[in-house]
This record gives C-alpha cells, sequence and structure tokens, in this order.
C-alpha cells in the first residue's frame, strides 16, 4: 500500500516474540487480515494482539507514538462503556524487523460494517454514548495542537483539492466540491476542544450479537474538534440511524457540518491512494462519500 512499506512474516514475528517476551514463547502466530493501513496484524495465541508498523524506524519519534498509544488505551479504558484493547507490552527492534512493535490483549468480536449494523438505531445510539463518554473524559486543560485530524478543517482544503482533481473517474467530484466548499467554511467551534479518537472508522469498531462490544486502534487519540468523532453517520450509518446518532448526541447544526467535513476529508483521500492496493478502504470510501451527499 505505501512505497517505503515493509513484509513482515509471522516466522519473524515468532521469533521475534521468543526473543523478548519469552512467557509467550510457542504461541501459535496468525496473521489477521483487515483493511488497515498502518500495521501488520497478528493474533498470538488466543488472547493476544501483536501490531507492527508497516512503515517502522529505529527513531525515537515513534517508540514515543507507541508508548503514548498506549498510554491513551488506559485512559479510555477507564471511561468509555465497551472495551478497549488493553497494553500488554512494548517489543524491540529485532532480527528482520526494524522497529518497535506493541502487544494488546485480543478482543472478540465482528468488525462493525454497513450492512451489519448501519441499519440499526441501537448501534447508534451504543455508539453516540462511546462518544459522550470519549468527549467527557477531563482534558486537564489540554488543548489541541491546531494541525492535523482534529484541528480546523480549512487546514485540509489543499490535500482535499488534489485528492477530488485525482478522483474524477471514481466518485461524483463535482457535487463533492460543493459540499466541501460548504462544510470547510463552517466556523470554527467555540466549546473547546475534548478527548477525541479521530479515526471511528468501521475497522475500528467491533460489534458482538448487533451491539457496539469495543473500540480499538487508538493510535491517533488526542485532544481536538469533538466533530471529527462524528465520521461514522457517514463511513458507517444509514439515514435513519444518523438521525438517531445526531439526536443521542445533541450536536450543533455548525459541528454536524464540519463532522461531514471530516468524513469527506478521509474518504476522498483514501479512494484515489487505496483504490488498487486495498479495496476493501476503498470500498468504505467510496460509501462514505455517497452518504455525504445524500
Amino acid at each position: 500500500m505505501h512505497a517505503d512499506q515493509v513484509d513482515v512474516g509471522a516466522d519473524v514475528v515468532a521469533a521475534l516474540v521468543a526473543e523478548q517476551f519469552p512467557q509467550w514463547r510457542g504461541y501459535p502466530v496468525r496473521p489477521v487480515v483487515s483493511s488497515g493501513t498502518v500495521n501488520a496484524v497478528f493474533r498470538l495465541g488466543a488472547d493476544i494482539v501483536l501490531r507492527f508498523p508497516l512503515q517502522p524506524n529505529l527513531g525515537p519519534e515513534l517508540r514515543a507514538e507507541l508508548r503514548q498509544e498506549q498510554e491513551h488505551a488506559r485512559l479510555l479504558a477507564a471511561h468509555l462503556p465497551v472495551a478497549v484493547p488493553e497494553p500488554l507490552g512494548l517489543g524491540e527492534p529485532g532480527e528482520g524487523y526494524a522497529g518497535p512493535w506493541t502487544a494488546y490483549r485480543w478482543i472478540a468480536g465482528e468488525t462493525a460494517r454497513p450492512d451489519r449494523v448501519g441499519g440499526s438505531d441501537t448501534f447508534a445510539r451504543d455508539l453516540a454514548g462511546v462518544v459522550t463518554a470519549l468527549h467527557g473524559i477531563d482534558t486537564g486543560g489540554r488543548t489541541g495542537s491546531g494541525t492535523g485530524r482534529g484541528g480546523p478543517l480549512a487546514a485540509q482544503d489543499a490535500d482535499v483539492q488534489a485528492a477530488l482533481a485525482r478522483s474524477g473517474g471514481f466518485t461524483d467530484t463535482a457535487r463533492l466540491a460543493v459540499v466541501w466548499d460548504k462544510c470547510r467554511d463552517v466556523p470554527r467551534y467555540d466549546a473547546g476542544d475534548v478527548w477525541i479518537h479521530a479515526d471511528l472508522m468501521p475497522g475500528n469498531l467491533l460489534i458482538r450479537d448487533g451491539r457496539l462490544a469495543a473500540v480499538i486502534d487508538v493510535e491517533l487519540v488526542r485532544v481536538g474538534d469533538a466533530a471529527i468523532d462524528l465520521m461514522p453517520a457517514w463511513n458507517l450509518l444509514a439515514a435513519g440511524p444518523r438521525e438517531t446518532f445526531r439526536r443521542a448526541l445533541g450536536v450543533d447544526d455548525a459541528t454536524w457540518e464540519r463532522g461531514r467535513g471530516w468524513a469527506l476529508v478521509q474518504a476522498i483521500n483514501a479512494l484515489h491512494y487505496y483504490v488498487e492496493t486495498n479495496p476493501g478502504m476503498a470500498a468504505t470510501a467510496r460509501h462514505t462519500l455517497a452518504a455525504v451527499l445524500d
């Protein structure tokens, strides 16, 4: 998927585990198929999941990011009404893999998909409950960085315009440009920054018996604009449950439009980038853009 992506094999993973976590030596290692774009994922035994960044490096920044990710997982676990991956360890570079990696407790469940839960008002209310709890966590006075996900939506304009220019053969870019112009120019919120997940994609939501059971992949958790966590309204939910989600959250029109804008940002950038290399991500992008135009 990426020009500098590395391939990680189960044999390399097993050797790293045996060397660094001898208590897990001998546990079977199985690749986990997913539409994720950042990590190669492996299941270790019955209860452990290992995450290996596809673009590893030996610099201190990646190690710091992975440590922070595990801190954020602990923070969310203490406040959310559903499961969050429990950190179990931080792996080191070794033979066959030049970078740090992480271990978490495995959470059983199915990936949320529009055809499974997109039409469910119950699921929409479950999701709203999680988002409400997340945004209610005390920030301790922290504010967002003002860049990237959860920062000003208008700062994404150059990337969106470039993605629209590349995507004419994949989607209705003329109509999307009109929507983007509207969302981009919605005034910045006044309510202050909150804790955000910033990547509430279907693949990061697990379900059991039609109910939301877990939120995973917390690597983008940060403080920022609450609107970005409205993305599931378009990347997952049908029109009726979308309104149920909105009513349960009680968000104002400006926040809702920024959320729509963030859904567009994610999808239009993903579509052309992954259309050949990640069909699952491209399909989610198409679904999202259709909903944005709905």
